[in-house]
């Protein structure tokens, strides 16, 4: 059974200074999970967390991950600016974008960044926009179809990310010839797997690919970023990652492949979103109205602009409706917000207790890839986002967006000028 980190009471309280719908995260949550993940990768003493920006943009969120030893993993220039301004520097963000725009990597470069090439044609495009770094990294796509040992997991040879093996050793090469010294290999190969042999299997390959670059290019490799694709279960049955044994087993396949090679040296990094901060944040709505023709709808006041997954992947959130916990779920809803899509839709032929208007639905495992991919769709404004603090208090670190706000880049026109 998944479990709320809010009662009906705490969400009454809260919505009389925050009116639905809001985002909300639960900052002791997110401590201990980070706290966990380091343990689990204590063995490796130069392990680091580089935390996917992309998955929750918000630097009140990043000051706490900072805090127990994350770094950020970026994309864009936005995501830099985030990261710079809560004080990450060198050594802190991975840069790991690609079709990069001009000036990107001169700004990654500026902050120390690791630098992450995507493709081996990136090598002379960032040598011309601002010189190569001491340290670059190369993105490896081992092509084909990803297979572990309870089936295919996913398909590189299909994806637009990550150089061959084959430019892997010539642009290892290049780069040594512009005078880079220390190398990072990064692979991002399946997303939100909870399958616990995924890291383990995915160290192996790196590994393997480590000792056969330094052989054939003679680089000294600094560290190896098995980056993101750690699941969360979304679903009650599903099982958790045991990240302390998923940590273990990295650790094995680390003293069988590169301690024998002399590379025990090699610092782990990793650069999860979804496994960090998913579980740690909900959407809070309420039900506002209810339809009976064919099927029997509940209508939120949320739509897809707050939580686009459902509608754009058909992803799974599980829906506990506050102050009903123990009340048996013998209706069948679809839980449907107003944009004007027929996939607007949180739930559909979920069973659930019954639900009055004015009831408050908590939307699971909204912390990653949630609010971070809203839109402006038919006019609708993001919601607030909170922050569940240690001591029970709520902190508001985004406020809802206005009216204002959405005309705001219509400045050059005076139609608008009445809503700004």
């Amino acid at each position: 059974m998944k479990k709320a980190f809010l009662t009906k009471e705490m969400v009454e309280r809260i919505a009389k200074d925050y009116p639905t719908p809001f985002h909300i995260y639960d900052e002791a949550g997110i401590r201990k999970n980070a706290r966990n993940l380091k343990e689990a990768f204590s063995w490796n003493k130069g392990f680091k967390e580089f935390f996917a920006v992309k998955a929750t943009p918000n630097p009140y969120l990043l000051q706490i991950l900072k805090e127990e030893g994350c770094g950020a993993d970026c994309s864009s220039m936005s995501e830099l600016y985030l990261s710079e301004a809560v004080g990450l520097g060198k050594g802190d963000i991975m840069f790991s974008s690609n079709e990069t725009p001009s000036g990107e990597f001169t700004k990654a470069k500026s902050l120390g960044a690791y630098i992450n090439l995507d493709d081996i044609t990136h090598i002379d495009f960032l040598n011309n926009e601002c010189g190569v770094p001491d340290t670059v990294c190369m993105r490896y796509n081992p092509g084909g179809i990803y297979e572990l040992e309870n089936g295919i997991m996913d398909n590189p040879g299909d994806a637009k990310y990550g150089n061959t093996k084959e430019q892997m050793i010539e642009g290892y090469r290049k780069l040594k010839s512009l005078g880079v010294k220390d190398f990072g290999i990064h692979s991002f190969l399946v997303s939100n797997t909870i399958a616990e042999d995924y890291y383990p299997t995915l160290a192996r390959t790196l590994f393997t690919l480590a000792v056969e670059l330094k052989e054939k290019t003679g680089a000294h490799i600094k560290f190896i970023n098995l980056s993101g694709g750690i699941g969360i279960p979304y679903r009650p049955d599903d099982e958790p990652v045991d990240i302390f044994k998923v940590g273990e087993s990295v650790r094995r396949v680390y003293e069988e492949v590169l301690v024998p090679a002399g590379m025990d040296d090699v610092a782990i990094f990793t650069e999860l979103g979804r496994f960090m901060m998913g579980p740690y944040g909900a959407l809070v709505v309420k039900a506002i109205h209810e339809k009976h023709i064919y099927k029997e709808y509940i209508g939120v006041d949320a739509c897809a602009v707050n939580l686009m997954r459902p509608a754009m992947y058909g992803a799974y959130h599980h829906i506990t409706v506050l102050g009903k916990e123990n009340e048996p779920a013998d209706h069948k809803y679809d839980v449907v917000g107003s944009l004007c899509e027929n996939n607007d839709k949180f739930a559909i032929d979920r069973m659930l207790p019954k639900i009055e208007i004015g009831d408050y639905l908590y939307i699971h495992d909204t912390g990653a890839h949630g609010f971070a991919m809203g839109y402006n769709y038919n006019g609708k404004l993001k919601s607030a986002e909170l922050l569940l603090k240690e001591d029970g208090t709520v902190k508001m670190i985004r406020r809802a967006e206005t009216a204002a706000d959405y005309f705001r880049t219509f400045d050059f026109d005076d139609l608008m000028k009445p809503y700004l």
